[in-house]
């Protein structure tokens, strides 16, 4: 079992290693300069975080946060923003999305014939890999670029899925933290094809850069594990603080309002209605998406509503009743109160016995 635990973490950040190299090889494929390949330095730190959580954790995940899903965010983030920012040039076709392949496998034949005549084999696949490098450099750079933001989100998933999970995550949650992560990606995937594909938003630079601050503000929440997991109570922080009572019980709820309003659809909504209202860019999806926003911001606000509404319902029918206020996830508080209360009655009962009443006198003598 720890065989398979350590080789999951190995092979899950190899290929996180080998998808941000294909980014960093993109990068200095489109801008033809070698300094480019610097970049491929910050996998030194995907490195050394694998280290680390093999010495310490023995492959095994932490609470609340993968670092290795952090740092393969570092990693490849760069690469997408100059790839997006270039924007190649290259003619695509008149199709959207059309690929450019113009290497025919007459290429291939050419290579083998001129390698069975001089070095064999060694030489014979050394010039295939170097003709199929020709031909993925023939594919447009625009689908260059969306697959990389494809393949990105889908390694999130599904890396996500083969990182060993420590002992605080069961299970059950991680299959709902991943149900939750296909949605959030499919989302994050249609804002920025969407939005920048658009021919008014290319044309203005300041648009591109904002568009791209958010999409990279709305991946920080793959990293984190709040969704499917209470943060719990210390058994110091009494009932006290209403609102410290509010996040222990609805923890995992209130983080999901929270990641829609204020990293994925809250800001989402904010740059779609700036390119509609401001710049006057209008078109069938945009309104269809905005629209999209629009309603799961008020849904989230009224699930707020209706937690709010319920834990105050909560407390007012716990004061009623005289009984200790306290939420689900404080049972050692609750049960502490009530066995030192019973405790010092039974001191008392065993320090001072009640005296026993003297018997009348007896009448008859």
């Amino acid at each position: 079992m720890e065989l398979m635990v350590l080789l999951n973490a190995l092979v899950t950040r190899l290929l996180f290693v080998l998808h941000s190299l294909i980014g960093v090889w993109r990068v200095t494929a489109v801008k033809k300069e070698p300094k480019y390949w610097l970049l491929a330095l910050l996998n030194l730190l995907l490195c050394l975080e694998t280290g680390l959580t093999l010495k310490f954790k023995q492959g095994r995940g932490y609470k609340w946060f993968s670092p290795a899903i952090f740092l393969y965010l570092i990693c490849t983030v760069p690469s997408l923003w100059l790839l997006e920012i270039h924007h190649g040039t290259q003619y695509c076709g008149n199709e959207p999305g059309a690929v450019q392949v113009n290497v025919s496998n007459q290429d291939f034949n050419q290579s083998r014939d001129s390698s069975h005549g001089s070095e064999g084999m060694d030489h014979h696949i050394i010039q295939t890999a170097k003709v199929f490098v020709n031909q993925l450099s023939t594919i447009c750079e625009t689908v260059w670029t969306l697959a990389l933001h494809q393949t990105f989100l889908l390694l999130l998933v599904v890396g996500r899925w083969l990182l060993p999970i420590g002992v605080e995550i069961t299970r059950d949650q991680l299959s709902q933290l991943l149900l939750m992560f296909v949605g959030t990606a499919a989302d994050i995937l249609e804002f920025a094809s969407e939005t920048l594909d658009i021919e008014d938003v290319r044309k203005n630079y300041a648009l591109i850069n904002a568009i791209l601050a958010v999409w990279t503000w709305s991946m920080l929440q793959f990293p984190l594990d709040l969704a499917v997991q209470h943060i719990g109570c210390k058994p110091s922080a009494s009932g006290k603080r209403i609102p410290s009572l509010l996040l222990c019980r609805y923890s995992a709820e209130l983080w999901n309002i929270g990641v829609s309003l204020f990293i994925q659809d809250g800001p989402f909504f904010i740059v779609r209605s700036i390119l509609m209202g401001h710049f006057r860019i209008f078109n069938q999806m945009l309104v269809f998406f905005t629209a999209k926003n629009i309603l799961v911001v008020t849904l989230q606000l009224y699930r707020l509503a209706v937690i709010t509404l319920d834990f105050r319902a909560t407390l007012l029918q716990k004061s009623r009743k005289g009984e200790v206020c306290c939420c689900p996830c404080e049972p050692y508080e609750a049960r502490a109160h009530v066995i030192g209360h019973h405790n010092n009655e039974m001191k008392e009962l065993v320090a001072f016995p009640p005296k026993e009443e003297s018997q009348a006198p007896s009448e008859d003598h």
